[in-house]
């Protein structure tokens, strides 16, 4: 058990039923009355995402998550396929539950498959991906990197905003905590 001052972002436990995952924790401290803990969490299972208070003192099953090194193989239908590194089990997972990071996925990428007990919950990106522009504006002679930028849609079809002097067909670092660019990283 773990008490409710305690619980950290990227923390999950068990309530009512529910795999709940922490996104952001603070304390707060009303003009009057008693101390509480203003939450913003995750119900990990059906991908709803609430704001609530807790009483610091309340208790609640932390929940350990594990974490696999995993290959992604491909999306066929509804389901995104994954094989684990070590022991080349299959794992499947359904795209409406990897939305996000379904942005950043490229076939054989490496990523992390977290689980709960023997329940798949869901997959952890690398902090950094290289993905190809597939298509921008022209770039323009003479822009510098202080620019306002242009927004360029990826292989994945995430749009991100970019320098004027990107063109297609540059391969980008970018950030898929953030969904920014970093920095080009070659053709």
């Amino acid at each position: 058990m773990v008490e409710a001052i305690n619980l950290k972002a990227g923390m999950a436990f068990e309530k009512d039923g529910k795999l709940i995952k922490v996104l952001e924790s603070n304390h707060h401290k009303p003009g009057k009355g008693n101390t509480v803990m203003q939450m913003k969490l995750y119900d990990i299972r059906s991908g709803a995402t609430v704001q609530t208070t807790m009483r610091p003192e309340e208790k609640v099953q932390q929940a350990i998550l594990e974490t696999k090194d995993a290959q992604y193989l491909y999306t066929q239908d509804d389901t995104a396929f994954f094989m684990d590194l070590e022991t080349y089990e299959q794992y499947e997972i359904p795209v409406d539950s990897i939305v996000e990071e379904r942005k950043y996925l490229l076939e054989n990428m490496q990523v992390k498959i977290d689980f709960f007990k023997t329940e798949v919950i869901g997959i952890t990106l690398p902090n950094v991906v290289q993905l190809v522009v597939k298509e921008t504006q022209p770039s323009i002679k003479g822009a510098t990197v202080t620019g306002s930028g242009k927004p360029a849609t990826m292989e994945t079809g995430l749009v991100v905003n970019v320098p004027d002097f990107i063109n297609e067909g540059d391969k980008l670092d970018i950030n898929t905590q953030k969904g920014t660019y970093l920095k080009r990283s070659g053709k």
